[in-house]
């Protein structure tokens, strides 16, 4: 019996950032079926009657109900938001042994359970931990999916806006690379209401490069801030998974900076990176090549050799 129509979500870790994207998920009604899944049962039980208490409220009620790893077999997409929280000092990077053991455990689960559709990951370092998941589950490249720099391009946007007192919404431009320390601004292609940034400031003394380069080091540092004040970040992350899942789920050939492999594209190879890519039902459609300043390349391409560098001792042919 073919399983009935709908739009399914298998939601793996119901820390801060799963049960954020789940109450997200709700509240903008994008999907059918949520399943929540965690090696906490209890709290998982617990966000579950906690979220269906609140239907009443939303306007497009989503099925919520505890799973496990067998529920993943009809799911179109896998979110997966467990592992190990990064802690005040400490970099994404440096969660990368704790959350690889966790992340093949994971991940060769939900495959043997039967599970065919997308993996949207979002566990930091989630560039490192979206490569794994596409070696460990052997999937096709376009179906495996990182939030990679969604919210470092939210961010960025949301102060460059504030700082040209327009929308952000208005505001276009991408933070690429590394969701972390060496990710770099696309300072070339930003534009606000379609007049680019540089020669705003070119024509506009109040304006400068210098407060850009302020702006770029606020949504670079802007997780440490926040983890330093509370312990986590999880609600703007939790925003851009919902936008990704709707991107996916809709078919909306949408344009978002997530970590995608790239093969040959920016002159990289075998790294899954932030860049900005096409999103449709059967996951990336193409990675998108911004035309990037002679110094831009050069940042990315130090970027990606960070990322293979923290991959080669673990992935590196034997």
């Amino acid at each position: 019996m073919s399983k009935p129509k709908g739009n399914r979500i298998a939601l793996i870790g119901t820390g801060f950032v799963g049960s954020s994207y789940a109450f997200a998920l709700l509240n903008q009604g994008v999907a059918d079926e949520l399943v929540m899944i965690d090696v906490n049962e209890e709290k998982a039980k617990g966000d579950v009657l906690d979220l269906n208490h609140g239907k009443v409220f939303a306007a497009n009620p989503l099925a919520i109900r505890f799973g496990t790893y067998e529920d993943c077999r009809d799911a179109d997409i896998v979110v997966i938001c467990a592992g190990a929280n990064q802690k005040p000092g400490e970099t994404r990077l440096q969660l990368v042994e704790k959350n690889l053991k966790i992340f093949h455990s994971i991940v060769t689960q939900v495959v043997s359970n039967g599970f065919d559709g997308i993996f949207l990951v979002a566990t930091n370092p989630v560039d490192v931990l979206t490569y794994a998941t596409w070696k460990y589950s052997g999937f096709p490249k376009e179906r495996v999916i990182g939030s990679g720099t969604i919210l470092d391009t939210a961010r960025f946007r949301f102060l460059l806006g504030e700082y040209f007192q327009v929308a952000p919404q208005n505001v276009h431009g991408y933070i690429i690379g590394e969701h972390g320390d060496s990710e770099l601004p696309v300072y070339s292609s930003v534009d606000v209401g379609g007049v680019s940034v540089m020669k705003m400031i070119e024509q506009n003394n109040k304006y400068s490069q210098q407060d850009l380069d302020d702006i770029f080091v606020n949504v670079r540092d802007a997780a440490y801030q926040i983890i330093n004040s509370k312990g986590a970040t999880y609600y703007g992350i939790a925003m851009g998974l919902v936008r990704i899942t709707k991107a996916l789920l809709h078919n909306e050939n949408s344009i978002l900076t997530v970590s995608a492999l790239l093969e040959g594209e920016y002159g990289e190879d075998d790294v899954y990176i932030g860049v900005p890519a096409i999103l449709n039902r059967n996951g990336i459609r193409e990675v998108i090549e911004l035309d990037l300043s002679t110094h831009e390349k050069e940042l990315f391409h130090k970027s990606a050799n960070t990322l293979k560098e923290t991959l080669a001792p673990h992935f590196m042919e034997k």
